[in-house]
């Protein structure tokens, strides 16, 4: 091993007999082999940087496909409207607020908007559609990167970290809850899940089926059980075994006899006492297909649960992709992830510049 790096490092003619050639050469040998290992080591990290990248591609073009009914929607009519157009008037205005309203991005975050571009219309900074177009999409960029700084990013400290998952029934909790867990996993994190939607065995079931498909235990009990009493049981669990992340799913709708706003209070309360700060992100799932209704349904869970980020599900269902900026805004609170797809890769955490460049490239 020596000669071949003594050869690599142009080290092959150092005396190989001698004290003084002994300890010059067992010098060279040592340095031929830090450079060696450096090397190697710089290789491994450009070759994981590649591979960083090239993921990073694929799923660009991903969502660039999955995004493009709201493309053909919406955004394809701006460029209706803008096409062949030499100046801003009024009524281009007008016409480009009916448009973004109409694709659910929200009265008031329209008029944030536009009484923005109006403003540098009347300035005399902007002048023709085409920078008009560009504008609109750093004035949307501009709505997510606020609230992703507000927010700050996931330091997934302490440990374990506790991340509580809210949502109504039917926008893909439990499947979301799967894929983060499936990717967090990937990344080397050791993963715990638990299972606190007690009034529907199905529920405990299908969380209990996912565990088991992607190598990730399980804590759950009996149908019926106190939802409180299962989270309690999964922070104990994962102190006790040493797991880096803890994901809590929740129920997804009103019962008979239990308000289920009080019973997510109730677990959150429950999850603090056994962990100081727990849970430490509240993950609020979100179907994008539903409209201004999922701002309607953030509005409820933050009274309840203090939200603290959306996983916004089903984007390549929906042909009104300004439902994205209208819960940013209205909410303050940033998408940490979306869904675009079934596959696991198909989760992935928001970047507000690519979701844009998808939007309207």
């Amino acid at each position: 091993m020596k000669e071949w790096i003594k050869k690599v490092a142009g080290f092959q003619d150092l005396p190989d007999s001698g004290q003084e050639g002994q300890d010059d050469s067992q010098g060279q040998d040592d340095q031929a082999q830090e450079e060696f290992e450096a090397m190697a080591q710089e290789d491994s990290q450009g070759e994981t940087v590649r591979e960083d990248d090239e993921e990073k591609d694929r799923f660009l073009d991903r969502l660039k496909k999955k995004m493009s009914r709201s493309r053909k929607g919406f955004v394809h009519q701006i460029d209706e409207l803008l096409l062949g157009k030499r100046q801003i008037d009024p009524e281009l205005l007008d016409e480009l607020e009916e448009l973004l309203v109409m694709a659910d991005m929200g009265v008031s975050t329209v008029q944030e908007i536009l009484d923005d571009l109006r403003l540098q219309v009347e300035r005399q900074q902007l002048s023709n559609p085409e920078a008009l177009r560009q504008k609109l999409k750093e004035a949307i960029e501009d709505l997510f990167n606020k609230a992703d700084k507000e927010a700050g990013n996931i330091t997934w400290q302490p440990v374990p970290f506790v991340i509580l998952v809210v949502g109504v029934n039917g926008v893909g909790k439990t499947t979301t809850i799967a894929k983060l867990a499936f990717q967090l996993k990937e990344q080397g994190k050791k993963v715990l899940l638990v299972a606190a939607d007690t009034f529907r065995a199905a529920a405990v079931e299908q969380l209990e089926v996912w565990g088991k498909k992607i190598g990730v235990p399980v804590i759950s009990h009996k149908s019926g059980s106190d939802p409180s009493a299962v989270a309690y049981d999964g922070i104990e669990a994962a102190l006790a075994r040493g797991m880096d992340v803890v994901i809590v799913d929740t129920a997804g709708r009103l019962h008979t006899q239990v308000n289920l706003m009080e019973e997510l209070k109730k677990i959150k309360r429950v999850m603090g006492r056994k962990m100081e700060g727990a849970p430490h992100e509240v993950f609020l799932v979100l179907d994008a297909t539903t409209g201004q209704n999922a701002v309607s349904q953030a509005r409820m869970f933050c009274e309840a649960t203090d939200v603290t980020g959306i996983c916004l599900t089903k984007l390549d269902g929906t042909a009104k992709g300004g439902i994205v900026t209208s819960i940013v805004h209205q909410m303050k609170l940033p998408i940490r992830y979306i869904g675009i797809g079934e596959r696991m890769e198909d989760l992935r955490p928001f970047d507000s510049k690519e979701f844009v460049e998808a939007l309207f490239d």
